[in-house]
């Protein structure tokens, strides 16, 4: 039923049917929706079979996963972190129970729990030097879970640890600090244990920073440390006061700044397809600057240096309560914060669970205005291939040109406007349904 409603969709946009499956597109308001585009390998064969059951962005197994995340575990972790007091970067180290070193103790054992053994957890050592020359030894905690594939690339969920009060340098009053940011850490711990029970190609990385609070130096420490070590770093997710409230709209925001075809709005953009498969109802919201007025988190550290990287922040602040004693555990929803969660992982276990985003494909235009032939060399490892067409200065990908590996290589894109300009690029699919990153964004047209 589901194909035929979107075969009907396809005639109402272009007037005519489609040899091609849509997959499942959060609903936009658009100026003038985009009209579907056809395609055909180079030997006349339909590039799609409209009868498959795969769904290319929809894994079963995924799914799986994203519905076997518990509300009651983040529940559980945001009081447990909230219940050290404070997380302050100057707070006491020598307590098993109050302060900074207990913490970020129990975070990296946490990991280690969830983890069931995969998790490669450690501390990532880095020094803080106060206003008055005292040297403060801070910590991150990271924990890698392998991948099997041969391809280096990792990605990066992160979420800074440590608290503070309206003072930031005020070591000993009380910063429970739960939305900003025990819900980030939350998520990660969440996300680490569902993703550590199945094997996937690439690394995952999960980091929870210190010192965020000032200036960021956590983060800080880490991108220089992992550039120098040569990571390939795909992508990188910051989850900063993600919990939300009672009673906040069922939406998440997206910061990341530059024009719309720049890497780190790919992967805003492809957030939000992935959420659109697994969380229709929850809207994403990409915002075109690099955080809010005014304000810093840790996926700047990755941008400074080239590596596509976004924040995501519920859609509301109360910014009355950040940065006091009020940031309190029994203020969060946390079936908003277990959406936070759903969406994390879904969007980290297709990229790492599919192929590596391919080099983008070789795009050659034929007689007739408006089509074009399009070749790439496939990877044996890819089921298929998802091809967009986004006219230039579109907010999200439109219906996608799915290609079967059996035609993949050589295929004629015939419906596509004359006078327009495209921004072209592609993914790989499993034969599960999992859809890995999109190739770097090509112009194509006037």
């Amino acid at each position: 039923m589901r194909r035929f409603w979107l075969f009907i969709l396809g005639v109402l946009l272009t007037g005519t049917g489609c040899s091609l499956l849509e997959g499942p597109q959060r609903p936009v308001i658009p100026t003038q929706i985009p009209p579907a585009v056809e395609a055909v390998a180079a030997s006349g064969e339909t590039v799609f079979d409209p009868r498959s059951d795969i769904i290319p962005g929809i894994d079963p197994d995924v799914m799986a996963l994203v519905n076997a995340a518990s509300q009651q575990n983040l529940l559980a972790y945001v009081q447990t972190l909230e219940g050290f007091g404070t997380r302050n970067t100057y707070s006491a180290t020598d307590s098993e129970s109050f302060g900074v070193g207990a913490a970020r103790l129990w975070i990296f054992n946490e990991f280690v729990r969830v983890g069931g053994g995969r998790l490669q957890v450690q501390f990532d050592d880095f020094p803080v030097t106060s206003s008055g020359g005292i040297v403060y030894n801070q910590q991150n905690v990271v924990a890698r879970l392998p991948g099997t594939g041969e391809y280096p690339g990792v990605i990066v969920l992160m979420a800074h640890y440590d608290s503070r009060t309206v003072d930031p340098i005020n070591g000993s009053a009380l910063a429970p600090g739960a939305n900003d940011n025990a819900t980030g850490v939350a998520v990660l711990l969440e996300v680490a244990r569902l993703l550590s029970a199945r094997t996937w190609n690439q690394d995952v990385v999960f980091a929870a920073f210190a010192a965020e609070e000032q200036e960021m130096l956590g983060s800080l420490h880490f991108v220089g440390d992992k550039m120098l070590d040569g990571w390939i770093i795909n992508a990188a997710i910051n989850n900063d006061v993600v919990g939300g409230n009672p009673g906040i709209p069922q939406s998440i925001r997206v910061f990341t700044a530059g024009s719309d075809f720049e890497p780190p709005r790919q992967l805003a953009h492809y957030m939000e397809l992935i959420g659109g498969y697994y969380l229709p109802a929850f809207a994403i919201n990409l915002e075109n600057t690099v955080d809010r007025p005014g304000r810093f988190s840790d996926h700047m550290r990755f941008l400074d240096v080239g590596i596509p990287a976004i924040r995501i922040t519920q859609s509301i602040e109360d910014t009355s309560v950040q940065h006091t004693g009020l940031d309190r555990s029994d203020l969060i929803d946390y079936s908003y914060l277990l959406k936070v969660t759903q969406l994390n992982l879904a969007t980290a276990a297709n990229i790492i669970g599919a192929p590596p985003a391919p080099p983008p494909p070789t795009v050659a235009p034929m007689a007739n205005p408006g089509a074009y032939i399009v070749t790439w060399t496939p990877d044996p490892n890819a089921a298929g291939y998802a091809i967009s067409f986004r006219p230039v200065g579109w907010p999200n990908y439109p219906p996608l040109v799915f290609v079967r590996q059996a035609q993949a290589g050589n295929v004629a894109i015939t419906t596509l406007q004359p006078g327009t300009q495209y921004m072209v690029s592609m993914a790989a699919f499993t034969e599960s349904g999992r859809l890995g990153l999109f190739s770097p964004e090509i112009p194509v047209g006037p």
